[in-house]
C-alpha cells in the first residue's frame, strides 16, 4: 500500500475527526497533512455552541423549568413520577441526536472527536438530562484546553458526583466510590495510589454536591476540614487541593498520554518510547491538550504504516462517517438511536464507570452483520428487525411499548420494526467522480473509502452494483464497498 498523501489526509480526518467529507475530497492531495492539522486546529479553536435539550423537553412539565427547584421539593403521585421520568428520557435522547449532529456537521471536527474519547474517559450514566447536559458541554468546551481545567470541571458536575455517590459523602460517614474512580479511571490508574490515599482523598471531597439542575453545591456543613495526608502531602485540604496535588504526580501525564495514543494512534501495538515521550511533554506543557494533540497529529510516527486502517471503527464513528460522506436527511431519526443500541455504543449510556473497551470489543458476529447492513439500510427501505439488549434506560422507557409490539405481531423478541428512511444528496458525490473512467470507477472510490491495505474485489463490486446508468453504478458500488468488512477500519 503506497502512502500516498491523500491516504495519509484520510487518516488523519478519520482519526482526529469522523472521517473526511464528501466536499473535502478534492483537497486531500493538494495539502499535506501538517497543513491539513493545522486547518482542523484552526476550526475547532471557537468556543462550541452549546448543546441546550433540557429545557425544551421539561417546557411545560409542572410549571416549567423555572419553577425546578420547587419540582424538586415537590411531592410527586406515581403518574407524575412516570412523567417526569419520561420527560428526562426523552431530553437525554434528544440531546444524543443534538450531539450526533454536531459530529457530523461541525467544522470543529478535531472539538469533536476529542469530546468523544472525553465522553467515554468521564464515563457515566444518568437519566437527568440536566445533568449529561451539563457534563457533555463542560467535555466540549475543554476539550482541547487544560485538562487541568477540564478535571477540575468535569470533578464538580452533579452527571459525576451523582453517578459515583458523591452525594453520599459525609463528614463521619465518607463515601469512597468518587475519590477512588478520580485516580483510578481518570488519572492514575490502578496501583498508583494507596487505599490510605483513598480514604483521605475521599474525606476531601465531602460536602461536593449538586441540585436538580446539575449546579454544583459546597454543602460546607458536611464538609471534613480535618488534617489530611494524601500522596505523601499533608494539609487542610480540600476536594480542589487534591486534584492538584494528584496532577503534580508525572503518573498522571503517562496514564493519559497512553490513552490518548492508543485511542488516536495504534490500540493494538502502542510504543513505549513514544508514549513516555508524549507524557514528558505533556507534563512539562502543564497538561495542554492541544499540544499533546499536535505532537501526535504532526509527527512522522502517526503516519506509519501499521497505523493505519488497523483501529475498528466505533459504532458512533462508523455512523458519523457514512454520514458525512453521504449527507442526507434522515426521516427517522430515532433509527439511529436503536443502531447504536444494536452496536453497543449508545452516547450517554456507557456500560460502566470504566466507558466502552473498545477495539475488538465492537465486533462479533451479530454486531458485525449488522454492520454490513447499514449502507444498505441507508439506500434502501429495508426495515431493521434486531433486538437491541433488554435494558430500559437505554430504551428510554420504552420497554412496555416494544414488549407489546412484540405480543402484538405474535414474534417475541422482535421489536416495532423501523426504518432509516434517509434521503442521500449524492450530487456533490456523483460530481467528483465524473471524469473517472469507468473501468477505473471501483478502484478509485474504494482508494477513498478504505484504509486498509487488502482491496476489494473488483468483479465482486461489480457483480452487485447497478450497472444501468454510470450514476447507479457509482451509488451502488459505492454502497458495496461500505457494506465490506475493510470500511469497518480506518
Amino acid at each position: 500500500m503506497s502512502l500516498t498523501n491523500s491516504l495519509r489526509n484520510q487518516h488523519l480526518l478519520w482519526r482526529a475527526g469522523f472521517g473526511p467529507a464528501v466536499e473535502q475530497l478534492g483537497d486531500l492531495s493538494k495539502y499535506s497533512p501538517k497543513e491539513f492539522y493545522k486547518g482542523m486546529a484552526k476550526a475547532s479553536r471557537k468556543s462550541p455552541d452549546i448543546l441546550n435539550e433540557a429545557q425544551g423537553v421539561m417546557q411545560g412539565f409542572m410549571m416549567g423549568v423555572s419553577d425546578l427547584v420547587q419540582l424538586q421539593r415537590k411531592d410527586l403521585n406515581a403518574d407524575e413520577k412516570k412523567q417526569l421520568q419520561k420527560k428526562l428520557r426523552e431530553g437525554v435522547r434528544n440531546l444524543n441526536l443534538a450531539w450526533i449532529r454536531e459530529m457530523v456537521n461541525s467544522d470543529a471536527q478535531l472539538r469533536e472527536k476529542m469530546s468523544l474519547f472525553w465522553h467515554g474517559h468521564f464515563a457515566c450514566r444518568n437519566l437527568n438530562v440536566f445533568y449529561q447536559q451539563g457534563l457533555v458541554n463542560v467535555i466540549r468546551t475543554n476539550a482541547l484546553g487544560s485538562f487541568r481545567d477540564l478535571l477540575h470541571e468535569v470533578s464538580k458536575t452533579a452527571a459525576i458526583l451523582n453517578f459515583l455517590n458523591n452525594q453520599q459523602n459525609r463528614k463521619d460517614h465518607p463515601n469512597e466510590n468518587f475519590a477512588r474512580e478520580v485516580m483510578e479511571l481518570f488519572t492514575l490508574g490502578r496501583g498508583n495510589y494507596t487505599e490510605k490515599d483513598i480514604k483521605e482523598s475521599a474525606r476531601a471531597f465531602t460536602g461536593w454536591s449538586a441540585n436538580f439542575q446539575g449546579d454544583f453545591v459546597f454543602r460546607k456543613q458536611q464538609h471534613d476540614f480535618g488534617e489530611k495526608t494524601f500522596l505523601g502531602k499533608t494539609g487542610n485540604f480540600d476536594g480542589d487541593d487534591v486534584l492538584d496535588i494528584i496532577l503534580e504526580e508525572k503518573q498522571a501525564a503517562r496514564f493519559i498520554s497512553q490513552k490518548i495514543y492508543k485511542f488516536f494512534v495504534n490500540e493494538i501495538t502502542p510504543d513505549p518510547e513514544r508514549t513516555e515521550w508524549l507524557a514528558n511533554r505533556f507534563y512539562k506543557n502543564d497538561y495542554d491538550i492541544s499540544k499533546l494533540l499536535e505532537d501526535i497529529f504532526t509527527s512522522d510516527w502517526f503516519y506509519d504504516e501499521l497505523n493505519i486502517g488497523t483501529k475498528i471503527k466505533s459504532p458512533v464513528e462508523l455512523l458519523v462517517g457514512i454520514q458525512r460522506m453521504l449527507p442526507m436527511k434522515l426521516e427517522n431519526e430515532e433509527a439511529l438511536i436503536l443502531l447504536q443500541r444494536v452496536l453497543d455504543q449508545q452516547l450517554f449510556y456507557p456500560p460502566n464507570v470504566a466507558g466502552w473497551p473498545g477495539g475488538r470489543t465492537w465486533i462479533d458476529s451479530s454486531s458485525l452483520m449488522m454492520r454490513l447492513r447499514i449502507p444498505q439500510l441507508i439506500n434502501d427501505t429495508d426495515e431493521m428487525n434486531v433486538t437491541p439488549k433488554d435494558d430500559d434506560d437505554l430504551m428510554m422507557g420504552r420497554k412496555d411499548t416494544e414488549a407489546y409490539a412484540r405480543k402484538k405481531s405474535g414474534k417475541a423478541g422482535i421489536p416495532a420494526r423501523q426504518q432509516i428512511n434517509a434521503n442521500v444528496d449524492w450530487e456533490l458525490y456523483l460530481k467528483y467522480f465524473e471524469k473517472t473512467e469507468k473501468d477505473r470507477l471501483v478502484d478509485t472510490i474504494s482508494k477513498y473509502l478504505l484504509q486498509t491495505k487488502s482491496e476489494v474485489s473488483d468483479a465482486t463490486i461489480r457483480s452487485y452494483a447497478d450497472a444501468g446508468s454510470r450514476e447507479s453504478f457509482i451509488k451502488t458500488a459505492t454502497i458495496q464497498i461500505m457494506s465490506t468488512p475493510e470500511y469497518q477500519l480506518c
